[in-house]
């Protein structure tokens, strides 16, 4: 397995690209100028998935007034991501990450324990990126709940 990278703080997050929810692809590049918020979630139409993207789609006119751009990554498939988004009016892209080329850049793929059975997995995790392309801030072991609205405070701070 190769070495997961790891994204220091204060330091330029590597150009990366990613397919959108109608099989499109979003670039870092095209959000150069914008504060961006990328939240890694284990999989859609879960419990706790569900509420961190409702929290989030609920704050998303704050999210803009304080030019940030909010994405969702996790590894389920473009199909599944839109199904996630009607189903939840998500007013935000979502990102399939099918081949863990993003979640291996964030180092966001943990073991963890399913019904008393080790699987390896996205750990709920979130980066905030300034106008620059530089992790600015970042959570791991995030609990859902709540937790939008933390890296709103954050984002307008920065």
């Amino acid at each position: 397995m190769p070495k997961a990278t790891q994204i220091a703080a204060g330091k330029k997050v590597p150009e990366f690209s990613a397919t959108t929810t109608d099989g499109g692809t979003w670039r870092l590049r095209d959000a150069k100028g914008s504060k961006v918020v990328l939240f890694f979630y284990p999989k859609d139409m879960t419990s706790g998935c569900t509420v961190e993207a409702q929290q989030f789609r609920d704050l998303q006119s704050a999210f803009r007034k304080a030019g940030t751009l909010v994405i969702g990554v996790s590894r389920d498939s473009c199909a599944s991501h839109q199904k996630f988004k009607t189903k939840e009016n998500l007013n935000y892209e979502l990102l399939s990450d099918a081949d863990e080329a993003l979640c291996k850049l964030f180092d966001v793929i943990k073991e963890k324990n399913m019904y008393g059975k080790k699987v390896m997995g996205i750990a709920r995790s979130t980066f905030l990126l300034d106008g620059e392309g530089k992790l600015a801030q970042e959570w791991r072991k995030v609990k859902a709940d709540g937790h939008a609205a933390e890296v709103l405070v954050a984002a307008k701070a920065l």
